[in-house]
């Protein structure tokens, strides 16, 4: 009898271990030009109890995934597009979309580069600037990076001179390191990619008003609205994250 009851307390201490009481795996499928922000904010919010990890690639990717099924929790996308779209095939819980970031388009270059600042609004020569090269941009049918830039580029009547000599890449981070590796001389990649890599520098912004201004929708995908991820979905919009947001150049509502 006392070798049973031993037992039994050994069985019930396995039981409510603290790994039993572990918080609920959250992941995070986020636009690429987030990667590092949503890295940290993570990191804090783990550090307070939560077990959320991110997943980036472009929206567009990450869209198609979550109608295949994919385990996000949360949805964060570099535009309104993939967003609609999810919701259009109500595959985002009802009431939980928020407009979280906001961002900008720019030109880059290598760091060092001798090509000089322009204005694009004076419908620059990029055909020359380019000279031999290409020009690195996420491509335009799933990468919002590619689709703002497009919009902006046709705006500004420089579409038909470099739509020939683009690099097309599967999401900004990609594109950001063709030029960061001197693979290409120009890109364009959004503010905070820029702001991030030492080996680039900004030639232009475009201008306002070129492009749709570029936000960033969060949601909560459908049928994952468990205690942990809504925790988690408030904490993103929390003045905790958004002095993070801040660090990084994005924007905050």
């Amino acid at each position: 009898m006392k070798k049973f009851i031993v037992s039994f307390f050994c069985i019930l201490a396995v039981a409510v271990s603290p790994a039993a009481f572990a918080a609920e795996k959250v992941m995070v499928f986020a636009a690429a030009s987030t990667t590092n922000v949503m890295d940290e904010v993570l990191a804090i919010y783990n550090k307070q109890g939560g077990n959320a990890s991110g997943s980036y690639d472009s929206s567009g990717n990450l869209a198609r995934q979550i109608k295949a099924g994919a385990p996000a929790a949360i949805f964060i996308s570099a535009d309104q597009k993939w967003m609609n779209e999810l919701e259009n095939e109500k595959l985002i819980e009802p009431g939980t979309r928020v407009n979280l970031l906001g961002n900008s388009i720019v030109l880059i270059a290598r760091a060092d580069s001798k090509l000089p600042e322009i204005d694009l609004s004076k419908k620059p020569d990029l055909a020359k600037m380019l000279g031999d090269g290409r020009l690195a941009i996420g491509n335009p049918e799933s990468v919002p990076n590619g689709t703002y830039a497009k919009e902006g580029f046709i705006k500004l009547g420089l579409w038909d001179s470099i739509k020939d000599h683009l690099a097309m890449a599967q999401n900004v981070r990609v594109a950001l390191s063709y030029v960061s590796m001197g693979e290409t001389p120009l890109g364009v990649v959004f503010g905070t990619d820029a702001a991030a890599d030492k080996n680039v520098k900004v030639l232009s912004v475009f201008p306002a008003g070129s492009h749709a201004d570029v936000s960033y929708p969060s949601a909560i995908v459908k049928g994952k609205a468990s205690p942990e991820v809504k925790k988690l979905y408030e904490f993103l919009q929390s003045p905790e994250a958004k002095a993070v947001y801040k660090k990084y150049g994005f924007s905050v509502n």
